[in-house]
């Protein structure tokens, strides 16, 4: 193997004394919350911090919220082409493909640029779908809270009452949905476990394509180390949601793609959403790709990515049509009762994002005193934004495929010179 191709980090061998699970028959037989761990960082810098992508959103809408704020815009030939000219310029500066959408009661904007995968030449749609990845959680929260509304739960359940064994410490659903349980995020464990070579940057790109068990996120939820006491603090958690989903499957007795298609994604009239078990994908999709430098390994495709590798913490494909309805759904009682929306929305810290149950919000950039409300959602290959006003409308809804995975922030686009037009374009 080529010299550029590998990472040269001292990366060890990320399983030490975890169980060899398989199936989610394995739950009960975990590693206990002590077994040893060596902390491996990936070979692909940028995926390290989960929150990464919140901070830039934060910075866009406080960019947003300049001096006009509060002054409403007519919905002009500039505005749009401001916004069409932000699409085509995050295409120029390195983005493979480019899909957003704007709604207000004056305005209802859709641009897109770019292709539909690496070195492709099908040009990029604005219905064409991509991976939304943690803008999954707010859906996944949404069947949790309806299991509330039901009395099947409450947010104090605990999950060993539920799922015994699925985490090495007994937390609440609560501090689950919030990120305030401490639970391991636990992707790069996942990943690093099906390596051989955990320097190897080639072989990091290729397991994204494996199937990730049940079993095998209950081991990687028990290997990584806890982050922090439950309830003391917040730490995003994609482990903390995929125990969710399994908890959904086991008290439905369904699979939690009907549970998604039945009570999320219909009654919100989204019709080109879908949770996905594998990577074959149907239909025009906007595909990964990730970028490792000019100086390393250039661009990978990310066809193959295999979505069980998220799960219930990021699994969803949809489009920005679709996002937009999600939340204008959300928000306005039609999958959750009003005092379960404020509930939801609510923050419970205000560390990075002001988090509530599955969402997180941030300044309106119109109205000030106000927030927006909504997500974020970063695939390795894929960026994702979709945001609401508290009466649902107005929108934004954004997908980026070609993502910058190196420490040098500026080696391609910047993500908010999409973002911040979109905002101000709501006002």
């Amino acid at each position: 193997m080529n010299a550029h191709r590998r990472v040269r980090a001292a990366l060890g061998v990320v399983v030490a004394g975890a169980l060899p699970l398989t199936g989610a028959g394995a739950i009960a037989q975990a590693a206990p919350s002590d077994a040893p761990v060596s902390a491996a960082p990936s070979p692909v810098a940028a995926v390290d911090d989960p929150m990464a992508l919140a901070q830039k959103v934060l910075e866009a809408a406080e960019q947003a919220a300049g001096p006009s704020a509060g002054v409403r815009k007519a919905p002009s030939t500039d505005v749009r082409r401001e916004l069409d000219e932000a699409v085509a310029g995050l295409v120029d500066d390195g983005a493979v493909a480019v899909t957003a959408r704007v709604e207000t009661p004056d305005l209802t904007w859709a641009g897109a640029g770019g292709v539909r995968e690496l070195d492709g030449h099908a040009r990029a749609r604005t219905g064409d779908q991509f991976r939304v990845a943690s803008n999954t959680k707010p859906m996944i929260a949404t069947l949790v809270m309806q299991e509330i509304e039901k009395g099947t739960w409450t947010l104090d359940t605990s999950v060993e009452d539920v799922l015994p064994g699925a985490l090495p410490r007994d937390v609440t659903i609560e501090q689950l949905l919030s990120h305030t349980s401490g639970a391991p995020t636990a992707s790069e464990y996942l990943i690093l476990d099906k390596m051989q070579d955990p320097a190897d940057i080639d072989e990091y790109f290729e397991v994204l394509g494996d199937h990730y068990s049940e079993g095998d996120h209950v081991r990687a939820a028990h290997t990584a180390p806890w982050m922090l006491e439950p309830g003391t603090g917040f730490s995003y958690s994609n482990a903390g949601f995929v125990t969710l989903g399994m908890m959904l499957e086991k008290v439905n007795k369904t699979d939690l793609d009907d549970l998604l298609e039945e009570r999320v994604f219909e009654p919100a009239g989204m019709r080109s959403s879908d949770y996905p078990d594998s990577p074959r994908k149907r239909g025009p999709f906007l595909h990964d790709a990730a970028y490792t430098g000019a100086d390393g390994a250039g661009w990978y495709s990310i066809r193959h990515f295999d979505p069980t590798l998220f799960r219930a913490a990021g699994a969803v494909t949809s489009t920005t049509r679709d996002l937009a309805a999600f939340n204008e759904a959300l928000v306005t009682g039609k999958l959750v009762g009003p005092e379960t929306v404020t509930d939801m929305l609510t923050p419970r810290s205000a560390e990075m994002a002001e988090y509530g149950l599955g969402t997180y919000r941030l300044p309106d950039p119109c109205v000030p005193g106000e927030y927006f409300y909504g997500h974020d959602g970063a695939s390795f290959g894929t960026l994702s934004v979709n945001f609401t006003s508290l009466d649902g409308e107005r929108q934004i809804a954004l997908g980026v495929t070609g993502r910058n995975v190196t420490l040098d922030q500026d080696a391609l686009y910047d993500f908010n010179d999409m973002l911040v037009p979109m905002l101000e374009a709501t006002c």
